[in-house]
């Protein structure tokens, strides 16, 4: 058996072995409607035709609780025929590699790969070798490889570093447009969000025709902390399990990811207006953006005809935009997604014990759907 299979197939056994036994469920499996646009066929960010997404989940022992998740725009060579991106940094205090040129150029042009805080540098090195392989790419001398992060070192030891190219490489090469795994795969293997485990989520919107028809679709890597609520309930508060109270280690920080991709023909400036309204999506869940946590979010088009074209052969270049009137529902469905996509992280994962014998609960659903119930967020059981 290879190394690396020999990895997955570590990573697959271990995360059944340390499950809790709760029985996850995505928002909508557990009765809730989050918002009143309709998602998309899979409720995922790969409901935007093209966008793949791959994970490697790297658990070893009783300490090694990490991964990487990548996502691609496209099938094509990104390099080549680049997207119109845009960042939006609503707290500062983590590394999101290469986002200076994204915002400078207003373009993508390798996957986007979320990991650990450690291993933003090994992340970097295996997009940019995986670029410079891409057939046409052979005379490409510089490259801008986009990274972000979160720190899972409550559960992961991230000292050791434990990530390496070949694993980057495997979550490329898993890449697929079906639904994406949630919860404690990936780069959400050992992440922390109010106090429970937190992983991987995505959601999407799709706008009815009389608004375009366009798709939004959200991916998050939630590790961070506040009140929690859920469409509207103050669950957190409720429970009297929040950040900095007395009930709670102070666990707060550690960061947010936010990816958001749309197939609606937005330039780089829209773009960053939407990737802005993905941060209301989190303070509706009770984030906070903590002193020390890290919270970007991405956003990028898949509108073909608006491609950046690496040779261009004339120096002038037109763009399809959608009108600025005319962005305000992207604006609801970015909102929407990225709320259920960061309570499907929430749902989707599963208890951990990890570094130094640290515990993190999965959120009790079965208290969660009384506490709905009675709010009248969700139907009785029948």
């Amino acid at each position: 058996m290879k190394t690396s299979s020999r990895l997955i197939l570590i990573a697959t056994t271990c995360c059944r072995s340390i499950a809790s036994g709760i029985q996850a469920q995505t928002a909508r499996q557990l009765g809730l409607r989050i918002g009143v646009l309709e998602p998309g066929t899979l409720n995922a960010i790969t409901d935007v035709q093209g966008v793949r997404v791959g994970h490697h989940t790297l658990i070893k022992g009783d300490s090694v609780r990490t991964g990487v998740t990548v996502i691609l725009p496209h099938e094509g060579n990104l390099f080549q025929e680049k997207v119109p991106a845009a960042v939006f940094v609503g707290n500062g205090f983590g590394k999101l590699a290469g986002s200076t040129q994204v915002m400078e150029l207003g373009n993508l042009e390798t996957p986007i790969a979320l990991t650990n805080t450690l291993s933003v540098p090994v992340a970097m090195q295996a997009l940019v070798a995986y670029t410079l392989k891409q057939p046409g790419n052979e005379d490409v001398q510089s490259v801008n490889a986009l990274v972000g992060e979160t720190n899972d070192g409550w559960l992961n030891d991230i000292r050791g570093m434990h990530l390496q190219a070949a694993h980057v490489q495997q979550a490329i090469a898993a890449a697929h447009t079906g639904s994406p795994e949630q919860g404690n795969v990936g780069a959400g293997a050992g992440t922390v969000c109010f106090n429970f485990k937190g992983g991987i989520g995505t959601a999407s919107r799709k706008l009815p025709a009389t608004l375009g028809g366009y798709t939004v679709g959200v991916l998050v890597q939630s590790n961070f902390g506040g009140v929690l609520q859920v469409d509207g309930v103050p669950v957190g508060e409720i429970w009297k399990q929040f950040s900095f109270s007395n009930h709670l280690q102070n666990r707060v920080d550690g960061s947010c990811m936010i990816v958001v991709a749309t197939d609606a023909p937005l330039d780089s400036r829209n773009l960053e207006r939407l990737a802005k309204r993905a941060f209301l999506g989190l303070a509706k869940t009770g984030g906070i953006a903590s002193n020390g946590s890290g919270d970007y979010s991405i956003a990028f088009s898949t509108f073909k005809e608006n491609r950046v074209l690496h040779q261009a052969k004339i120096p002038v270049q037109s763009m399809q935009v959608l009108g600025n009137d005319a962005v305000s529902p992207l604006f609801m469905a970015a909102i929407e997604a990225t709320e259920e996509a960061i309570l499907n992280s929430l749902f989707m994962a599963q208890s951990v014990t990890g570094f130094k014998g640290h515990k993190i609960a999965a959120i009790p659903l079965d208290k969660l759907k009384a506490l709905l119930i009675d709010n009248k967020k969700i139907p009785p059981t029948k």
